[in-house]
């Protein structure tokens, strides 16, 4: 299969929201933990508090990792991805995001809400291991 055909199947994998495992680095310690991964068209973005660990982590070092789990009649697979974090800036992608995502005014009062930190994951390859396979292939993206 092509990389072009393999990249399009990663892609169609993402939903709107799925709980994915995100790693980042704290000095020389990988840092692991559960988030939810938000999918606007080609863009992968996390929302996570302004003063929480990991986006103390990603000024540091942009470099992260993400991994989803993929099952489906009892088959499973994996999609890894390389990526670079940015922390988003932008009010209008912040307001898009927020007002598409129920869950997060449960823990902000609105998009600019100085609490509220938007991370922005910009994939650089993926190592995708398609369902019911023991093979996993990197794919640039």
């Amino acid at each position: 299969m092509s990389d072009e055909k393999l990249r399009r199947e990663v892609w169609n994998s993402f939903v709107e929201q799925q709980n994915v495992f995100l790693a980042t680095v704290e000095g020389d310690q990988p840092r692991l933990r559960p988030v939810t991964l938000m999918r606007f068209g080609d863009r992968l973005f996390v929302a996570t508090g302004m003063g929480d660990a990991k986006v103390k982590q990603m000024r540091q070092n942009p470099k992260t990792e993400f991994c989803l789990m993929l099952e489906k009649d009892g088959k499973h697979g994996t999609i890894r991805a390389e990526c670079t974090a940015e922390l988003v800036a932008d009010l209008k992608t912040k307001t898009e995001v927020y007002n598409n995502v129920a869950f997060m005014k449960e823990f902000w009062n609105s998009p600019d809400d100085p609490r509220f930190a938007l991370i922005a994951l910009q994939p650089t390859s993926f190592e995708y291991m398609p369902l019911g396979s023991m093979q996993a292939t990197k794919i640039k993206t």
